[in-house]
This record gives structure tokens, sequence and C-alpha cells, in this order.
């Protein structure tokens, strides 16, 4: 339990929680950087990204949701009638008013008695969902919690987030660890009033701070709270196998890994934010279910998330024997990242309603 008593006190349920099973979804099609920067720079400047992930005509964070959601349960084994919670954390909803949740809950076979809700704050909408469902599993409320981080891709056309916000996200069933792939050690939250990215009502795009997005906004949150759970729980980078961060873009991640103590090879398989871009509230997943297909049981690793506004969610955990039997039960991260349909600016901008047809 936490220490009321510490204000940096390690967030720890009653009970121990784990991740039971997960579940990864990306679309196919893919918009390279370089065919952005044809339309805006006629090629100049390069691009941050390789290339990002797009949603389909027929495709959003609903759809995107329920395909994760399904993959996790496969994972799981269980019945998703036994599921008390379905939380979908995203800053992309398809409805300003009616929920997303219970949506995916109907579609899953969880539905109606369970607990529903939508969960907002910017790019670790999906983290906040993991813990709050690690309290309502490690109380007792619940026996397991489906929690949710998934987005489609959200830019100005021209401005740099066009880019790298890209779609997919990811799926965690938590339950007992004792019937976990990863048993979670612990968390901890970090929190400042810092706008640096915002979208207002009734506005069609989101704005940000350009370099502010980066100081003091995205390092001092990320490092923030990976140090000082690593603090709580004693360890240092040479304890983890693997470290996890918010994904923006390419650079950040690494710059974050070093400061810590972490090297390259004990990043995040891939970095798939250099593959399919930003994917917003399910960046740092996404990168979790990564790192526990490739994971062996007795690995270690530590996850940073981040939200713009803004705050970090970091979570210290250790990889169990089932995953060695249950991760092939769902297509792997990386063979949704190699399923691939490349477009042109043109299809983009029809699949994500950019052109106005009156």
């Amino acid at each position: 339990m936490p220490d009321e008593t510490n204000p940096m006190s390690v967030l720890k349920p009653d009970r121990p929680v784990g991740i039971v099973g997960y579940g990864a979804y990306v679309p196919r099609y893919r918009l390279p950087g370089r065919e952005v920067a044809r339309v805006w720079t006629g090629g100049l400047g390069g691009s941050p990204v390789k290339e990002k992930a797009v949603a389909g005509l027929d495709e959003d964070v609903i759809t995107m949701s329920i395909e994760a959601a399904q993959n996790a349960l496969a994972r799981a084994g269980i019945d998703p009638r036994l599921i008390r919670a379905v939380w979908v954390g995203s800053e992309s909803h398809p409805y300003a008013v009616k929920p997303s949740s219970t949506v995916v809950a109907e579609s899953i076979g969880a539905a109606p008695n369970i607990q529903a809700a939508d969960w907002e704050f910017a790019c670790k909408a999906g983290s906040e969902a993991m813990q709050a469902g690690i309290g309502f599993v490690g109380s007792g409320m619940a026996r397991y919690v489906l929690a949710i981080g998934m987005d489609t891709a959200q830019g100005r056309p021209g401005d740099a987030l066009e880019y790298t916000a890209a779609a997919g996200g990811a799926a965690f069933l938590l339950g007992p660890a004792d019937e976990s792939v990863a048993a979670i050690q612990g968390s901890y939250s970090y929190v400042t009033d810092t706008p640096d990215f915002w979208r207002r009502a009734h506005e069609t795009y989101p704005s940000h701070g350009d370099r502010f997005t980066g100081e003091p906004a995205y390092f001092q949150h990320t490092l923030s709270a990976g140090q000082r759970l690593m603090e709580m729980m004693g360890t240092t980078a040479a304890d983890y196998t693997w470290a996890i961060f918010h994904q923006p873009n390419v650079k950040f991640p690494q710059r974050a890994g070093k400061v810590l103590g972490f090297s390259d090879d004990q990043l995040e398989p891939g970095l798939l934010s250099g593959l399919v871009g930003n994917v917003y509230a399910g960046s740092s997943l996404l990168g979790l279910t990564a790192t526990l297909d490739a994971a062996q049981p007795g690995d270690r690793i530590l996850m940073v998330s981040y939200g713009s506004g803004a705050g970090s969610d970091a979570f210290d955990l250790v990889v169990r024997e089932p995953i060695v039997e249950r991760r092939d039960k769902a297509p792997l991260t990386r063979e949704y990242v190699a399923r691939r349909t490349e477009i042109d600016y043109a299809l983009y901008t029809r699949y994500r309603g950019k052109l106005l047809v009156e």
C-alpha cells in the first residue's frame, strides 16, 4: 500500500496485480513521411519518421479498440463476462457525446454487467486507465479490468504533427498477478499544469507549443516520473531488461533513456514511432506490447507514458512464465507493422476527411 504520509510514495495495490492478456492493433495503411514533405515543402527538410499508420474509411477508435481487445482476450483465455470494467483512453473518440467504451464492451461480449467509461489525458489516457484498473483489481472490486489506449491521426495539414500523428494502440486485460504474463510491481504519477498541447471545443485540429513540447513538457515529466519510481523501487537502469517511453518522435525516447542511464539495446524493440508514427494514447502501450512479444520470463520492464497538459505515469513490471505460451495466441505487434499498404497524400486526405465536400 502507498505510504499516505509520503507525497512521493510508490502506488501499490493491496493485492498483487498483473497483465493477464494484451493485444495491439495498427491499421494497414501507411503514409510515408516523404509524401507529406513532397506536398508541403517540395521534399526539402526530410521527414522525422519513415511513415505513419492511417486508419481506413471504416476504422475509428472504437473499431480498433475492439480488435485490440479481442487480441487481449485471446491471450488471456477468459470469459469476457468476467470483466467488470471496460475503459477506453483516447483523444480522438468518434463521438463528442456517446461513450466508446460501451460499444467495445458490447462487441466483445462483456456487457451489460460492467462499469464502462472513456478516459482523457492527451497521450497518457491509456496508461491512466491501466493505473485505475490496477486499483480496481488490487482492491478486490474486480477480478478483471480491460484498459485500452487508442487513437486516430490528428494533425493540421502542413503542420509538424501531420508527419507523426498516427493511428493504432493497445489493450491490456488486468487481473490477479498469479494469472499474469507480467506482474506489476508498482507505479507512480507526476503531473503539472504545463500547457504544451491543446485543442479547444469545436476546433478541428490540436495546437502545440513547438519546442516547448520538449522542455519543460515531455522531458521534465518523463524523466521525473521514471527517476522517482526507480528511486522508490530501489532500482537503477541496470536492473531493467527493457525501457519504454512515450514516442512523439524517435529522438525524444532515445534522449530520455540515455539521461536515465539506459542503453539503446534496452529500449523498446524497433522504436515503433519511427515506423508507424505517434499513436498518441496508444504510444507507450503499443511499445509495451512489442516488448512483451520479445521479452522472456524474468525480464524487468520500465514503462513511462507522457500526456500533454501535462503528466507521466511510470510502471515497473516483471515478465512471468505464461508469456511463453500465450504470446502466439494473437497477432504480434511487429506483424501489424509489417502488414502495410502505402497510400499517397490525396488518399490520406480522403481517409481522414480533410477534404470538405458540400
